[in-house]
């Protein structure tokens, strides 16, 4: 079957192992690590797509794939199972005389170049599958036109003391990129990348080949592909995003960025943008007369016994009488038994909490965030 011709194809990269969120990701890749109630990670990217017309991704799986597969399916919820386009799963596959793992962030697109080479696009729109944020791709893609560029890299301003941990990039007064450096020690500005790249499609087959042939290279954009196009002095421009973007490879960044759905500093997920998701059909959520709710968002299927404050519950969680719950992110299908308290904490999903135990510590004593993994049974000995 003869596949219609696409103007931009999306690759999300989403085979990351998500290392620095420990006990959440020894069995899911990041990904698929769930966020705000009723989501996981990768619905903002998948729906950022959607909603920016974007209909042909290609989803690059890798660590610990079988959750994330089994959660995208068919792509029916984000309204991407088309006969045309749609959205397909790309693993590592073999290939005659070769077989390896993605190596690098670029080598898992240069192992797909046959994927994107079926729809001729002009582009290609590169994401990352672990960001929380809404983002408008089609105005990115816009300005690359716009600027006739070889590659166009999103851009936010971070604090100064932060740069160091990203792609540090400088642009002239036109927006067109003078240098980049990936996780510098000593930046020289605070643009720092997003891991959000528009290329014309052309212009990147070639560096890929370039860098596959590199037996010195990483395989990585940051460190390989984009600093081997700006030397070569090839058209680059930076974007500047203005919105909320939170990267979450940390159990602090993941916290905070589920707190920030509470304040009003925050990621507002109401409104016209909708974020989807897969999620099975479950009941009201159930707060009982003598419940006290502050200051938190409690999902379907949730009961609510006990006091929760400050926190994110998600579906099917139950909270029983004269339990606590504070500061804390409590994932799908958790259960906290009578006179329990959990402070300061995430609970993974499936997680079983006995009667009159206490878990975590008070935020105000500051003793770092409690992690509980995924179907943990907690007893009192």
């Amino acid at each position: 079957m003869k596949l219609t011709k696409k103007e931009c194809v999306v690759m999300l990269l989403a085979g990351g192992q998500g290392s620095r969120l420990g006990a959440l990701t020894t069995k899911i890749a990041k990904p698929s690590v769930p966020f705000g109630g009723k989501y996981r990670i990768i619905d903002f990217a998948l729906s950022n797509c959607v909603n920016s017309h974007l209909d042909t991704i290609g989803v690059l799986t890798q660590y610990q794939p079988l959750i994330l597969n089994s959660y995208i399916g068919d792509g029916k919820s984000w309204d991407l199972d088309r006969m045309n386009g749609g959205i397909q799963i790309l693993p590592p596959y073999q290939r005659v005389g070769d077989s390896e793992w993605y190596s690098g962030t670029a080598n898992s697109i240069y192992q797909n170049i046959d994927f994107i080479d079926q729809y001729d696009p002009e582009f290609v729109l590169v994401l990352s599958g672990d960001h929380i944020y809404k983002m408008d791709y089609s105005l990115m893609i816009n300005y690359h036109k716009e600027k006739n560029a070889d590659c166009t890299i999103s851009v936010i301003d971070v604090p100064l003391k932060e740069a160091s941990r990203f792609g540090i990039l400088s642009s002239d007064a036109t927006g067109r990129i003078t240098e980049f450096e990936e996780k510098p020690k000593k930046p020289k500005s605070t643009h720092a990348s997003m891991g959000i790249y528009v290329f014309t499609w052309k212009k990147l087959k070639e560096y890929l080949e370039i860098d596959n042939r590199n037996p010195d290279s990483s395989k990585d954009f940051g460190k390989d592909v984009i600093p081997s196009m700006l030397k070569r002095n090839e058209i680059m421009y930076s974007y500047e995003f203005k919105g909320y973007w939170k990267d979450v490879g940390t159990i602090d960044s993941l916290w905070q960025a589920n707190m920030d759905l509470l304040g009003s500093n925050g990621f507002d997920l109401t409104g016209d943008w909708v974020i989807y998701s897969r999620h099975a059909e479950r009941p009201p959520h159930y707060i009982s007369k003598n419940a006290l709710v502050k200051n938190s968002i409690v999902s379907e299927g949730a009961v609510i016994l006990g006091t929760v404050e400050n926190s994110i519950i998600f579906s099917g969680v139950k909270v029983s009488e004269n339990a606590i719950v504070k500061d804390s992110v409590i994932m799908a299908d958790v259960e906290i038994k009578e006179n329990s308290a959990v402070y300061y904490s995430i609970i993974d999903e499936m997680v079983k909490i006995g009667s009159n135990l206490k878990i975590g510590t008070p935020r105000e004593q500051n003793y770092g965030i409690t992690v509980i993994p995924r179907a943990s049974i907690i007893n009192n000995m």
